[in-house]
């Protein structure tokens, strides 16, 4: 007796492979009846159909030699030409600040090295950190 289009509808509506869904032999004829794919739900409720469970391993084992986002460096140049423009930002904020009057000579010479040691990543880090 062939139900391969019933089989065929139920890998549609469970979204999983055509050999883990397995027929109980003794319910064959509701499962004949069986249009919609609703049908085919009610019957994996109820047991008329089951699912195989999953072969071999569980989880993925990762590799340990693969390199990662994090493993790529970017060329010198570019880093370095990041670095610049991003120091120039900063210490151009900083003397706006001087000007302004928000910062004295001991704070700006301490936040220098900071910029230097490249504690801040961006313009708001250092002014989260100034405040």
């Amino acid at each position: 007796m062939k139900l391969d289009s019933k089989k065929n509808l139920a890998v549609k509506t469970l979204g999983i492979g055509k050999a883990k869904i397995v027929f109980n032999t003794n319910r064959i004829d509701e499962i004949k009846e069986a249009i919609t794919r609703q049908d085919i739900r009610d019957l994996v409720s109820s047991g008329a159909i089951s699912i195989k469970e999953n072969k071999g391993r569980k989880t993925n084992v990762k590799r340990k030699h693969r390199r990662g986002e994090g493993g790529i460096k970017k060329k010198v140049k570019n880093r370095k030409q990041e670095y610049v423009k991003m120091v120039r930002k900063l210490r151009n904020y900083l003397n706006e600040l001087m000007k302004q009057g928000k910062i004295d000579k001991e704070t700006n010479k301490e936040l220098r090295k900071q910029i230097r040691n490249r504690k801040f990543k961006s313009k708001r880090n250092l002014r989260d950190n100034i405040e």
